[in-house]
């Protein structure tokens, strides 16, 4: 009977990590902070923004969209994504590596390559100065 609590307990208990850790690209686990928004002086309307995004071990964001005006350069900074978007195949960029979306891109995976590696990019936007939100969310 203990043998079988303890069983039931356990069992319990590490449930919500195996769903958790499972690779749920539905939920955002991102953490992105804005680290730099200029306005371009030589192109009126127009800003360059500096997102740092962060994925923990097997973190990702869902499908997403930036703004119409937004183009978007993108470096690895430390580990490695697998992006995918548009009808262009899914890649992977390690540290050091870059990529860009263009204006109306619609990014259908971006994901921590790594079940155990943390990964870094630094997402520059040249976008309209007037846009406040730069990643919308498939919903």
């Amino acid at each position: 009977m203990t043998l079988s609590l303890f069983i039931a307990f356990f069992i319990f208990l590490t449930f919500p990590v195996f769903a958790a850790s499972a690779n749920d690209e539905a939920a955002d686990t991102s953490k992105v902070t804005l680290v730099f928004d200029h306005v371009l002086p030589n192109v009126p309307g127009k800003s360059i923004k500096g997102l740092l995004v962060e994925y923990a071990p097997s973190g990702s964001t869902p499908p997403h969209t930036h703004p119409a005006s937004a183009f978007v350069y993108a470096t690895v900074l430390e580990g490695a994504i697998r992006s995918k978007v548009n009808d262009n195949p899914e890649q992977v960029y390690h540290a050091g590596e870059n990529f860009f979306e263009l204006p109306g891109a619609h990014h259908l995976k971006s994901i921590n390559a790594s079940d155990t590696q943390p990964m870094r990019m630094l997402a520059v936007f040249v976008v309209d100065t007037n846009e406040e939100i730069l990643t919308r969310l498939d919903r």
